[in-house]
């Protein structure tokens, strides 16, 4: 009888050993698992993809106030998450593309405009009509007609700088007010709309949390606040 009690107690000191191992192995698991998610998301966010929502109308009616974008910044711009820190990549943008860069003014949010002006450029804007080295540039994605009171003189773009507007012209703090774009500070440019919402444009600015979950909340219960026919458009 002693005999199978000592057993007995070695069995369940041994089980006890095992359960503690197991949950030990199981944390360790879990903890791995979390750090290789941790990773994929900064590898992604870093280096392949960004989402972003519009919250202003200066690129009307390429992308509206609420699109939620898709952004691509392979072979642009390489960085680490929430920080500062990013590096140019080899690829450079075309004239006429979308582009989303990184505000040249203190403070300021990311930005996404039209790039109309390459480095070495002669850009000058007469009565709403773009030239670029003497010859007006077809502009079929603009928002209303050329507006014979924007005129902007004749200047070149310098080495490494980009000038940037937005499609809704008259409606659009871009480079003629703060000037050029330097190539470092472009992320990239969209890929898709993944999701468009009708909402105030305050709702999509930095900082409005709350609104913006309230935003959604209301278009689950209220689907007609979804620009349905938007979704999936390509640039």
């Amino acid at each position: 009888m002693k005999a199978d009690s000592s057993a007995a107690v070695a069995a369940q000191e041994r089980d006890e050993r095992e359960q503690n191992a197991t949950a030990g192995e199981k944390v360790k698991r879990e903890l791995i698992s979390w750090f290789w998610v941790i990773l994929a998301f900064m590898l992604i966010e870093g280096t392949l993809v960004q989402a972003r929502v519009i919250p202003s109308g200066s690129m009307e009616n390429t992308v509206l106030i609420g699109d939620h974008l898709i952004v691509s910044r392979i072979g642009y711009d390489a960085g680490v998450p929430f920080t500062g820190w990013h590096v140019p990549l080899w690829r450079e943008p075309k004239r006429q593309q979308v582009i989303v860069f990184r505000a040249p003014l203190a403070g300021s949010p990311d930005f996404i405009k039209r790039l109309i002006g390459l480095p070495g450029d002669t850009l000058e804007i007469r009565q709403g009509v773009v030239y670029i080295n003497g010859v007006a540039l077809p502009e079929p994605y603009r928002n209303g007609p050329p507006n014979p009171a924007d005129n902007y003189a004749a200047i070149q773009v310098p080495p490494g700088k980009y000038f940037m507007m937005g499609d809704n012209r008259d409606n659009s703090y871009d480079s003629r007010y703060w000037g050029f774009v330097p190539r470092e500070n472009i992320i990239g440019t969209p890929l898709i709309i993944y999701m468009s919402i009708d909402a105030p444009e305050d709702v999509w600015e930095p900082g409005h949390i709350g609104d913006r979950f309230a935003t959604y909340l209301k278009a689950i219960i209220h689907p007609h606040d979804v620009r349905w026919k938007r979704l999936f458009s390509t640039f």
